[in-house]
Formats: C-alpha cells, sequence, structure tokens
C-alpha cells in the first residue's frame, strides 16, 4: 500500500508553476528581437509559437494524466519508441537544465552585483545556488509555494505593462498622446520584411516558450495527479497567449518596431514612453525575479528528471533516494554540484565556457519537443487500438499531433537555413546522437516486462507501489528482476 506525497503541489500551485514557466526573460528581453526581425508583424509569430505549444501542453496532458511520472517525456518516449529514446532525452534535458541553471544564477548575480557593487558578483551566484538548493529540499508543497509567488510576481508585471499600455492607447494618462495605429502600419507597414520577417521572428519567440514542458515533471508531485495536469492546461494555455500576445501587440502599437529602445529593452521602453519614473531599476528586479524562477524551476525539473534516471538504473542509483520529506536530496545536489562547476569554469572562462555550453544546448526545447510530439503520436494511437481509457484526451487526434510535428520540421528547416541557429541546432543534433551513443554502450538494458504485469499506455494514473517511492508517490515504470529496480 503505497503512501501519499507529504503535502504535495496543489492545483493552485502546479497552476501557477505552468504558467510562471512559460513567462521568462524571453519575453521581457528576447521579444524586442522579434519586433525587430519582423515589425508589428511579430504578432503573427508569437501567434504560430502560442499555437504550437498549445498543441504540445495537450499533448504532454494527455500522457502525464495517464501516467504522472518525475521522469514525464523521457518515460514517455521510453513507452513509445524504447530504452534508448527514452535515456537520451532525460540526459539531454538534464544537462540543458543544470547548464541553465548556471548561466541563469550567473545572469542575475551581474545585474544584482551592480547594485550593491562592494559585493562581488560570484558571491552572489553562490548566495542564489546556497537560497534554491534549499528551497529544493524543502517538501514539494514548501517548493510549490515558492515557485507561485515568483510566477505571481511575473504575472503582476505583465498585468502592469498591459493596463499601462491600454490606457496609452485609449489616450487615459494625462500629458501623453494617444498612438491610435499609426505604428501599426506605419513604418513599412505592417510587416515591413515580408514573410521572411515574420519567419526569422518565429525562430527567436519559439524559445520563449521553452519551461512549459516541466508542468508534467511537477504534476507527479501534485494531489491529484491525472486530474490536476488537465485542469491547469486548460486555464494556462489562454492565460500564456493573452499575457505574449498582448504585451507584444502593446510593444508595437505605442512605439515604432524600429525604436532602439524597444529593440534594447522592450518592457522598459513601453514604461518609460508612459512617462513613469524608476521603470529601469524596477524592470531589472523583475528580470532578476524572472531569472532566479528560472533557476528554481530547472533545479527542480533536473533533480525530478535525475531521480527517474537513477529509478530507471539510466543514472547512478545512490541518485535515487528522498529525504524523510520527499524531496530527492542527492538528486538536488548533484544538479547544484555540476552547475557550480560551470559557474566556476566560466569565470575561468568567461567568453568560452557558458556560451559554448549554450549553443550545444540551444535547441534541446526543440528536441524534446520532437520527442513529446512523436510519443504521443505513438501511445495514443496504441491505446486507441488497446481500447485503454484516457482521463485527458488531445482533442484533434491524430490531425492537429499530425500538425504540430509539421510545425516542429518547419522551424527546424527554417533553423538550418539561418547560419547562427544553424550551428545551434547543428550542435544540440550533434549531443543528442553522442547521448544515443554512449547510452547503448555504457547502459544495461532492461528486462522486458512481462505481458501480465505490463500496464497499458493509459492506465489510470495510481501511486507508487514500490515502497521506495512511497516517500514521493511518484509512479515510476516497471522493471524486471535483474538490471531493474
Amino acid at each position: 500500500m503505497s503512501e501519499r506525497t507529504p503535502r504535495p503541489m496543489s492545483r493552485r500551485q502546479l497552476t501557477m508553476m505552468s504558467l510562471g514557466g512559460a513567462i521568462g526573460t524571453g519575453l521581457f528581453i528576447g521579444s524586442g528581437s522579434g519586433i525587430a526581425a519582423a515589425g508589428p508583424a511579430v504578432v503573427v509569430s508569437f501567434a504560430v509559437a502560442g499555437f504550437l505549444v498549445i498543441l504540445l501542453m495537450n499533448m504532454m496532458a494527455e500522457m502525464a494524466a495517464a501516467r504522472p511520472d518525475a521522469g514525464a517525456f523521457s518515460v514517455y518516449a521510453e513507452k513509445a519508441m524504447g530504452f534508448t529514446a527514452g535515456a537520451v532525452i532525460g540526459w539531454l534535458y538534464w544537462i540543458q537544465a543544470v547548464v541553465v541553471i548556471a548561466a541563469e544564477a550567473t545572469a542575475a548575480a551581474a545585474i544584482t552585483a551592480a547594485w550593491f557593487p562592494a559585493i562581488p558578483q560570484g558571491v552572489w551566484v553562490l548566495a542564489f545556488l546556497a537560497v534554491f538548493t534549499a528551497v529544493n529540499l524543502m517538501a514539494v508543497s514548501g517548493f510549490g509555494t515558492f515557485e507561485y509567488w515568483f510566477a505571481m510576481l511575473k504575472v503582476l508585471a505583465i498585468v502592469g505593462l498591459l493596463a499601462v499600455g491600454a490606457a496609452m492607447i485609449f489616450g487615459l494618462l494625462p500629458g501623453v498622446a494617444a498612438p491610435g495605429l499609426d505604428n501599426l502600419f506605419g513604418h513599412g507597414g505592417f510587416a515591413p520584411h515580408g514573410i521572411t520577417g515574420i519567419c526569422s521572428a518565429l525562430l527567436i519567440v519559439v524559445f520563449a516558450f521553452g519551461g512549459t514542458e516541466i508542468v508534467t515533471i511537477a504534476a507527479a508531485e501534485s494531489d491529484d495527479p491525472a486530474r490536476n495536469i488537465g485542469r491547469a492546461v486548460r486555464s494556462v494555455l489562454v492565460r500564456i497567449l493573452v499575457f505574449y500576445i498582448g504585451s507584444v501587440l502593446v510593444m508595437v502599437t505605442v512605439l515604432p518596431w524600429n525604436s532602439t529602445d524597444l529593440a534594447a529593452g522592450p518592457f522598459v521602453a513601453v514604461l518609460k514612453a508612459a512617462r513613469l519614473s524608476g521603470v529601469e531599476t524596477v524592470m531589472a528586479a523583475v528580470i532578476v525575479i524572472a531569472l532566479l524562477s528560472a533557476l528554481n524551476a530547472n533545479l527542480y525539473g533536473a533533480s525530478r528528471m535525475l531521480l527517474s534516471l537513477s529509478r530507471r538504473r539510466i543514472a547512478p542509483q545512490a541518485l535515487g533516494r528522498r529525504s524523510a520529506n520527499g524531496a530527492p536530496r542527492p538528486a538536488v545536489l548533484a544538479c547544484v554540484a555540476f552547475g557550480a562547476v560551470t559557474v566556476v569554469l566560466n569565470f575561468l572562462a568567461p567568453d568560452l565556457v557558458l556560451p559554448m555550453l549554450l549553443r550545444v544546448v540551444g535547441s534541446t526545447v526543440l528536441v524534446v519537443w520532437v520527442f513529446v510530439a512523436v510519443s504521443q503520436l505513438l501511445l495514443r494511437r496504441r491505446a486507441d487500438r488497446e481500447g485503454t481509457p484516457l482521463s485527458f484526451r488531445m482533442w484533434g487526434f491524430p490531425y492537429l499531433s499530425v500538425l504540430a510535428l509539421l510545425l516542429l520540421a518547419a522551424i527546424m528547416v527554417l533553423a538550418m537555413l539561418d547560419p547562427a541557429n544553424r550551428i545551434q541546432l547543428l550542435s544540440t543534433i550533434g549531443l543528442t546522437v553522442l547521448l544515443a551513443v554512449l547510452c547503448r554502450i555504457f547502459v544495461p538494458r532492461p528486462a522486458p516486462v512481462p505481458a501480465a504485469g505490463h500496464a497499458g499506455p493509459g492506465a489510470p494514473a495510481t501511486r507508487a507501489d514500490d515502497p521506495a517511492d512511497a516517500a514521493g508517490g511518484i509512479r515510476e515504470p516497471a522493471r524486471a528482476a535483474g538490471p531493474g529496480r
């Protein structure tokens, strides 16, 4: 008889975490590059990217509702395509997450050190890593509360921008002239660079949605995974589109798309145009919060993925233990250790280490999304063929699943046509192939699970039957005796 996770994550926390995972520096800073590439038509780029994310989140929700698991898309890839696929995508996600932990800590420390020049940047990095290690060693409900308020602060920043922008557009701010629609259709028109600009911006903005996949990892530690994942996805999707498309629409309506201020920092540019004082400091604080929220979420996702890899005998078994409060302490400490080593190496060679690592893992989100789409397509077909009931079903199947794959393929083709993105994508694909080779050579294959004990792809979501999982309540894939657990 399995135990339930002590004080698991609530549906409200899961919903806000999934929303916060999709809101980061890609919107606060990166949207300026998208505007420069496409002009006002960047709204189309965000709409296409947002539609793709809606499809992918529904795919992930279907699989997570059927089988909530800390390994999430790694486990689903294994069930759909075999052991090597699951191992590769698990390690690829983990590597990307620990590199991002180092990058976010370094970026947040650089901003904070500018406020307090007497304290060296390295001290801030260590402080951030120490604080978020402690947060991730809490019970999952404590982590959920922490990330809930982080996400809330980012949401409030966006709501504030939308409110200020709307007031400017409708001439409600004293002393600020209403821009009308001149900026949307002047300065070369709505799409000054045509379809090429829209495609170029799509390459930029699609990465702004990276992080949404963490909701499937977190769902496994919520109080009712099968129901919560569906509710979280449904409530978040509209908000993501409103926040992203609404924010960008405000930016290109309030200011000319070719404004240098807009390219440098779109949120700050809009607030400065509204003649609000102190906006640079406020937005710098919001960006630090976004960076630290991403650090926190990536540490959470990386530690849970490492936990799952360990329990599936793909990573060292010592990393598969949980403490009394359900936190995967060895996995958290291992992730922080790798992140800290990366930070130290970056300080020794700042123009080499992190830029190189970020280039290698820069397209990880695309590879993960491809694995997600293929896994859902295969597992759903298998579930339908076997008559397995699913508590959450991807709508428009199989047409929308195929459409998602076609959109991902188109984005990859666009990336290959751009020199900078080509290097990044090829580097990530090269890392993926290397991981596949290493997994084939060094990771022992699990023994096949007997048919009588095999749960179908749409088996009802249950808590762990293995006593080793009791503290965390995570349902891991069953293994036969021998190389398995």
